[in-house]
């Protein structure tokens, strides 16, 4: 079965970007932009205010990849699923909430942080930002390739359960005390997949998932979404 990249979103040391507005140099890993409402959203959203930096970074890159795809705009809710990788989830924010829950037995424990103590909470917010009804969920993936996300929409998409899925994977900073993860970097980089291009007319190109489970873009075997990045000519680090 075939799908086809129409958009690309990411969040780096380096900073951000689309697709079609990338930076000329090779980024270099490095600590997170600060992500602002206005850098992301055209409206007032309520929730932003109070999301923890996880939940910020994914709607960073979700809302990048579906502007660039040209699918950020919206009226009616749309049928779009968003699955995504992540070695750390929300480690960094349980920690967080840990650390108010200790003093006074509970009493100090913080509502907010506690509302964003699920790796997927961050999928919740952007489906409820962009108007998006699809399947949405996290996968713990020990390897740094990001492939089982991308595995799983292209498979829904092949079953006919969905026409347009976002892929992708999401990670803070390795949270302090826990052992670094080889290959893993901090950030996020998002992809819309469609199976047929509806508001991209020059889709990047095709991803290919055969019979045994390979992926190929363009005819070139991925085995990482790094590599799918670099293959859309978007300089994400390895």
């Amino acid at each position: 079965m075939m799908a086809h990249v129409t958009g690309v979103g990411w969040v780096t040391g380096a900073g951000t970007g689309t697709g079609k507005n990338r930076h000329d140099s090779h980024p270099t890993t490095g600590q997170l932009p600060r992500i602002t409402r206005d850098l992301i959203l055209d409206e007032t959203y309520l929730h932003f205010g109070r999301m923890d930096d996880l939940s910020r970074l994914g709607l960073a890159a979700i809302g990048f990849a579906l502007k660039d795809a040209g699918l950020a705009g919206w009226t009616e809710p749309r049928d779009i699923g968003i699955i995504a990788v992540s070695a750390w989830g929300c480690l960094q924010t349980d920690m967080d909430y840990y650390e108010t829950v200790m003093p006074d037995g509970g009493r100090r424990a913080s509502p907010s942080l506690f509302s964003y103590t699920l790796p997927n909470t961050f999928l919740g917010e952007a489906a409820v930002c962009f108007g998006l009804t699809g399947t949405g969920y996290v996968i713990n993936e020990v390897s740094p390739s990001g492939l089982a996300g991308l595995l799983a929409c292209l498979e829904s998409i092949s079953c006919d359960e969905i026409k347009t899925m976002l892929c992708g994977a999401c990670d803070l900073e390795c949270p302090a005390g826990i052992p670094r993860k080889s290959g893993h970097f901090p950030g996020a980089v998002f992809f819309v997949l469609e199976k047929v291009p509806q508001s991209n007319p020059s889709p990047y190109g095709h991803l290919h998932l055969d019979k045994c489970g390979a992926i190929s873009f363009n005819g070139k075997r991925i085995q990482t979404l790094v590599q799918l990045a670099h293959a859309c000519r978007v300089p994400i680090p390895q």
